[in-house]
């Protein structure tokens, strides 16, 4: 069982050596472990013939194709990403106007013009806050969550405008 498993391995080393580009052979007793290959209990006969062999099968092989590159015209379409959201990166941003907290309904519009309103969360900020920056964060599914403080829950959000 064990020359079966040696064998096995030389195989899947000579399959890997084909699979790969075109380098010059290289010899089994090079490739295979001596002691692995001493189990196998080839005599330097049926080495050298096998070697001669492989190489034979080698040179026969034909290149590993190479894929090329192609090229998109203008105009098609971008395929929808895996998981909606996380190809989108943070917003930073800042609120116009005072934060002291937010609750389901809450609209807060940033300084680029966008608007996003508050779906879940709840919050009551100790001190109000004067246009405090902001990070709107992408989850997925295309979810996002609405940043204060790092230090603070986010409340989850989506945008209006």
């Amino acid at each position: 069982m064990r020359r079966w498993q040696v064998l096995a391995g030389v195989g899947m080393v000579w399959l890997a050596a084909t699979a790969a580009a075109q380098a010059p052979y290289v010899a089994i007793e090079q490739r295979v472990d001596p002691q692995a290959l001493a189990e196998v209990g080839l005599t330097p006969a049926q080495l050298q013939t096998l070697n001669r062999l492989l190489r034979e099968a080698d040179a026969r092989a034909p290149a590993a194709p190479v894929a090329a590159a192609v090229p998109v015209p203008a105009g098609t379409p971008t395929p929808a990403p895996m998981f909606p959201g996380l190809d989108d990166g943070p917003i930073n941003a800042r609120v116009t106007g005072q934060v002291d907290g937010w609750a389901p309904g809450t609209v807060f519009t940033l300084d680029n013009g966008q608007q996003w309103q508050v779906l879940k969360g709840e919050m009551k900020l100790k001190a109000s806050r004067a246009n405090p920056e902001i990070v709107v964060v992408p989850g997925i599914a295309g979810r996002w969550f609405l940043q204060v403080d790092e230090n603070l829950p986010k409340a989850r959000v989506f945008r209006i405008r």
